[in-house]
C-alpha cells in the first residue's frame, strides 16, 4: 500500500513538471500523497520508536492545507516550492522502483561502509549481501540508509528556482558528494554503536523488547537523526549562499506559511501575499 502511495506521489509531482492547466492539480496530489505516506508509515515509527517523523507528520497536516489551497491559487512561491519537490522525487523515484538499480546503489554503500569499518579495525561478518554481523547483532543496510534521498531532497531544493550554470554546478558539488561521504560516516558511526552496545540506556523510551535495540534507538534515531538535521541545514545556508533567489523564496514561504497559519487561529487579518518575479 505505502509503495503504491509513493509511487502515485511521484507520478503526480512528475506531472507537475510538464507545462499545462493541470499543473497545480497534480502538485496537489503530489503533496496530499506524501502526507499519507507519513500517515500511512505511523505504526512503523511507532514500533522503533521514532520521535522525528510522527512530529513531522503532526506538522504536515496544516502544511497539506495551505500549500493545496495556495497552489489552487496559482501563488508563485509555493508552485516554487512544490517544483523543488518534484524534482526530489523525479530524482528518487528510479532508486526507489527499479529494483536492480536501488539494489545496485545498496551495494556500493555496503562495499565502502565495509571498507571504512576494516580501517578502523573493526572485525565483522556479513550475513547477507548488504547485511553486516557484529557480536551477534545485526544490521542491514537499505536504500534508506545509502543518503540518495536527502541528496535528492536538497538538489530539489537547490533547482527550486532559476539559477546559473555555474550556480547549479556549485550546488551539485555541494549537495551530493558531501551528504553521500557524510552518510557514510553515519552508517559507520550507526554499526559500531549498535553491535557494540555503546547506549544501552533507558528502556523503558528506548526499547522496543528487542535485545540490545537501545543502542540503536539512540545511536540511529537521535544522534544520528539530530546530526542528520543539523548538515541538511548547513547545507541548506551554503545552498542560499551560492543561489541568493533560494534566500528570497525562504523568507517568502515563511511568510506564506506563518500569514496563513496565524488567520487561521484568528490572530493575523493581514493577507500573506508577497508576489515574486
Amino acid at each position: 500500500m505505502i509503495e503504491y502511495l509513493v509511487l502515485a506521489s511521484a507520478l503526480a509531482f512528475a506531472l507537475f513538471l510538464v507545462p499545462g492547466p493541470h499543473r497545480q492539480f497534480a502538485g496537489s496530489a503530489g503533496w496530499a500523497g506524501m502526507v499519507l505516506v507519513l500517515v500511512a508509515l505511523l505504526p512503523e515509527f511507532a514500533a522503533e520508536n521514532n520521535f522525528v517523523y510522527p512530529a513531522m507528520t503532526v506538522a504536515a497536516l496544516p502544511f497539506l492545507w495551505i500549500t493545496v489551497r495556495r497552489l489552487l491559487a496559482r501563488d508563485a512561491t509555493v508552485e516554487a516550492l512544490t517544483r523543488g519537490a518534484a524534482i526530489a522525487f523525479v530524482l528518487y523515484a528510479p532508486f526507489a522502483f527499479i529494483e536492480p538499480l536501488g539494489n545496485w546503489l545498496i551495494g556500493v554503500v555496503v562495499g565502502q561502509l565495509a571498507w571504512l569499518l576494516a580501517q578502523t579495525g573493526f572485525v565483522f561478518g556479513m550475513w547477507a549481501w548488504n547485511t553486516l554481523i557484529h557480536n551477534g547483532f545485526r544490521v542491514e543496510i537499505i536504500l534508506a540508509c545509502t543518503g540518495i534521498q536527502s541528496i535528492a531532497i536538497m538538489l530539489g531544493v537547490a533547482f527550486a528556482v532559476p539559477a546559473t550554470i555555474r550556480e547549479r554546478a556549485l550546488a551539485f558539488l555541494a549537495v551530493a558528494p558531501v551528504i553521500y561521504l557524510l552518510n557514510l560516516l553515519r552508517n559507520v558511526f550507526v554499526v559500531i554503536a549498535y553491535t557494540d552496545q555503546w547506549f544501552p540506556y533507558l528502556p523503558a523510551i528506548a526499547g522496543n523488547g528487542e535485545l540490545g535495540y537501545e543502542s540503536f534507538f539512540w545511536a540511529h534515531n537521535v544522534i544520528a537523526e539530530l546530526g542528520a538535521l543539523v548538515v541538511l541545514i548547513m547545507i541548506a545556508w551554503g545552498l542560499f549562499r551560492l543561489i541568493p533567489a533560494l534566500g528570497d523564496l525562504a523568507a517568502d514561504l515563511v511568510e506564506v506559511y506563518r500569514g496563513d497559519l496565524m488567520r487561521a487561529v484568528g490572530r493575523d487579518t493581514e493577507p500573506a501575499v508577497r508576489p515574486r518575479g
